[in-house]
C-alpha cells in the first residue's frame, strides 16, 4: 500500500474487541467497522482511492439511511451490503460513462470551429435542432439538453441502446451542418469569390 491508501486505512482502526450495542454511534461504527469495509472495497476495486472512495460513501449512507435499520444485530450485513452495492453502481457508471484520456480519444472527437462556438447562441442551437430529422431530434435533445443517459433514453423511446447511440450520431452530424449554416458568413455582394 502506498502512503494515501495507509493512512486511510489506519485513520480508522477497528477494534474487534468492541462490543455491538442497541445504540451504535456513528463514531463506534466508523471505529470498529472502517479497516475490514476498507479492505473489502480494496479486494474489489484494487485501487487504494477507489477503497477510500466506496467506504466513505458507504459510512455517508448510513449516516443518511443507517436509522431505518431495525435489527441492530444486521449492522454489519447491512454495512457489507451497501458498500458492495456502491462498488456495482460506480462499475455501472463507468460502464455507461468511461473515462478516457484525451490524448486517447482526440482522434473520434468532432471537430468544432472555435469561430462557430463563439458565434452561436442557445437560440440557435434550438432553432437548428427543430431542422434535422425529427426521427434524430429527440434523443440528441435527451442526451445533451436533458443530460439523459442512454439506457432512459432507450426505455422513453423504446427502442435498443445502440439505437440510441446511433440515432445521437447521425443527429449530430445534421445538426453541426445546420449550425454551420447558421453561423457561416454569408458572402457580401461584389466581393470576390
Amino acid at each position: 500500500m502506498n502512503r494515501t491508501g495507509t493512512f486511510c486505512a489506519l485513520l480508522f482502526p477497528t477494534h474487534d474487541d468492541a462490543t455491538m450495542t442497541d445504540e451504535l454511534d456513528f463514531e463506534g461504527l466508523v471505529t470498529r467497522f472502517y479497516k475490514p469495509l476498507y479492505q473489502f472495497a480494496y479486494s474489489l476495486t484494487q485501487s487504494e482511492q477507489d477503497a477510500c472512495d466506496l467506504t466513505q460513501q458507504t459510512f455517508y449512507t448510513w449516516a443518511a439511511k443507517g436509522h431505518q435499520l431495525r435489527d441492530r444485530s444486521k449492522v454489519k450485513t447491512w454495512l457489507f451490503s451497501t458498500l458492495h452495492h456502491e462498488f456495482l453502481n460506480s462499475r455501472r457508471r463507468h460502464k455507461n460513462f468511461p473515462h478516457f484520456d484525451i490524448d486517447v480519444v482526440e482522434s473520434e472527437l468532432p471537430t468544432v470551429d472555435p469561430e462557430l462556438v463563439n458565434r452561436l447562441d442557445s437560440a440557435q442551437v434550438i432553432a437548428a435542432l427543430q431542422r434535422i430529422d425529427p426521427v434524430y431530434q429527440g434523443p440528441v435533445a435527451l442526451f445533451y439538453l436533458e443530460d439523459t443517459p442512454y439506457k432512459e433514453i432507450a426505455e422513453v423511446l423504446r427502442v435498443p441502446i445502440g439505437t440510441v447511440k446511433s440515432r445521437i450520431s447521425r443527429g449530430l452530424d445534421q445538426l453541426y451542418k445546420q449550425l454551420d449554416r447558421c453561423v457561416r458568413p454569408k458572402p457580401q455582394e461584389g466581393s470576390a469569390r
